[in-house]
C-alpha cells in the first residue's frame, strides 16, 4: 500500500456518508490510505475529506473530482456506491422509479469511473471496485430497476478489464447479502430471522467484512485480480 518514502495512495468511495460505503471509507482511513467520499448531505467520517456530488450530474462528478485532485492528488482507488432503491412489483413501477435508478446505480458509475480513468491511464495505475448486491445475480421481486442496475456492473467491470486491463489497472465487482445496518435493525424479528434461515451463514454480515473485501481489492495482494464478482453475502446467492 504505502512506504515511509512513498505518499499514500488516494481513494474516493461515492456515498461513504453512511451505510457500506462509510465502512468502506473508515477501514481505508485505518490502512493509511488518503480518503475521500462524495455525499449529497451529510459527512463523510474523520480522517475523510467530503466533497459534495450528485452522481446523475456529470458536471458534479468533474467539480468533486478536481476537489479531490487539488486537495489529496489523483484518485488511485475508485469505490463506486452509491445507489438508490425505488421498490415496488413491475406492474406498479414507474417509468421514474426504473430511470431514476438505473441513472443513480449504473449512470453513476459510468460517470465516476469514466472521470477517474483518465489519470489512471495517464498514471498508470489504478483499481476501479463496483459496489454490486446479491440481487444482481439472485433476484428479487419488488426490484427489478435494482437487479437490473446491479446486475450490469458485472459486465461494466469485465467491459472496464477488457480496455484497461494492459494499464494496471483493473475493476472488481463485490456483491454484498443482507448486512447489518440501521434498515435491517428495524425489521421485525420475525422477518429478520426469516433471512437469516435463507442465508447459509445463518447471520446478517457486518458492514466492515465488506469493507475487507474492498481493500483487500485495492491492495497489491489483488494486482492479478480483475473482472471478478465477489460474493460477500454468507452464501445466499451461490452458483449464481
Amino acid at each position: 500500500m504505502t512506504t515511509d518514502s512513498a505518499p499514500a495512495r488516494v481513494v474516493l468511495v461515492t456515498g461513504g456518508n453512511r451505510g457500506i460505503g462509510r465502512a468502506i471509507a473508515e477501514r481505508f482511513v485505518r490502512e493509511g490510505y488518503a480518503v475521500a467520499v462524495t455525499a449529497r448531505s451529510g459527512e463523510g467520517p474523520e480522517g475523510t475529506l467530503t466533497v459534495r456530488a450528485d452522481v446523475t450530474d456529470a458536471a458534479a462528478v468533474d467539480a468533486a473530482f478536481t476537489e479531490v485532485e487539488d486537495k489529496l492528488g489523483p484518485i488511485d482507488v475508485l469505490v463506486a456506491n452509491a445507489g438508490i432503491t425505488k421498490d415496488t412489483l413491475l406492474l406498479r413501477m414507474s417509468e421514474d422509479d426504473f430511470d431514476s435508478v438505473v441513472s443513480t446505480n449504473l449512470g453513476g458509475t459510468f460517470r465516476v469511473v469514466k472521470r477517474a480513468s483518465k489519470n489512471m491511464l495517464r498514471r498508470k495505475y489504478g483499481r476501479v471496485i463496483l459496489i454490486s448486491s446479491v440481487v444482481g445475480l439472485y433476484g428479487s421481486a419488488g426490484q427489478i430497476n435494482y437487479a437490473a442496475s446491479k446486475s450490469a456492473l458485472v459486465g461494466f467491470a469485465r467491459s472496464l478489464t477488457r480496455e484497461l486491463g494492459a494499464r494496471n489497472i483493473t475493476a472488481n465487482v463485490v456483491a454484498p447479502g443482507f448486512i447489518e445496518t440501521d434498515m435491517t435493525a428495524a425489521l421485525p424479528e420475525e422477518t429478520q430471522a426469516e433471512y437469516k434461515r435463507s442465508i447459509p451463514a445463518g447471520r446478517f454480515a457486518a458492514a466492515d467484512e465488506v469493507a475487507g473485501v474492498v481493500t483487500w481489492l485495492a491492495s497489491d495482494d489483488a494486482a492479478y485480480i480483475s473482472g471478478a464478482v465477489i460474493p460477500v453475502d454468507g452464501g445466499l446467492g451461490m452458483g449464481h
